[in-house]
């Protein structure tokens, strides 16, 4: 039978068994030599069903992604694959109906709940990365969501307003 507790407790065991990756990855972006022209760093999650994917993208202010053309090839612009296809969650094909009914029923709430985990694992992993010393504003969101979190400054915004900031 699946509960939010269970699901929860699932999800956020799922993802700390790929936190070690993540730090590194991680910390692979922050010490890129960034192209002057960027702005920000925007970390994005891709949600496939019990899969994740993040990307970091180099972006300017007008919410346009940043590259580098130039001949120095210590400058960096662009986007950066941190992880690829993660699973998060682990459903057995004879469990799939059920989980399914048992989704519909809790959606909102599930919803609310692992975006949470995830933001919070992706937050703990940048923080243990050292992501504090990045001088560029950092963002992570979902993709074609409304919302991001500020990693500086650990609070949700408007993903519109990381681009005034």
């Amino acid at each position: 039978m699946f509960t939010i507790e269970k699901y929860s407790h699932t999800v956020k065991e799922s993802l700390q068994r790929s936190s070690e990756e993540l730090i590194q990855q991680i910390r692979k972006t922050l010490d890129f030599n960034y192209y002057d022209q960027v702005d920000l760093l925007d970390y994005t999650a891709f949600i496939q069903p019990y899969e994740i994917s993040v990307v970091m993208y180099s972006m300017d202010r007008n919410a346009n992604e940043v590259f580098y053309h130039g001949s120095e090839s210590n400058i960096f612009a662009g986007s950066y694959d941190l992880m690829e296809d993660v699973e998060y969650f682990n459903l057995p094909d004879d469990e799939e109906d059920d989980f399914w009914t048992f989704y519909e029923q809790h959606e909102e709430e599930i919803s609310k709940i692992e975006t949470q985990i995830m933001v919070d694992w992706f937050k703990d992993c940048w923080k243990q990365a050292g992501g504090e010393r990045v001088k560029l504003p950092s963002y992570f969101s979902f993709h074609d969501y409304d919302h991001c979190f500020d990693l500086k400054n650990n609070q949700w915004m408007t993903d519109g307003d990381k681009w005034l900031n």
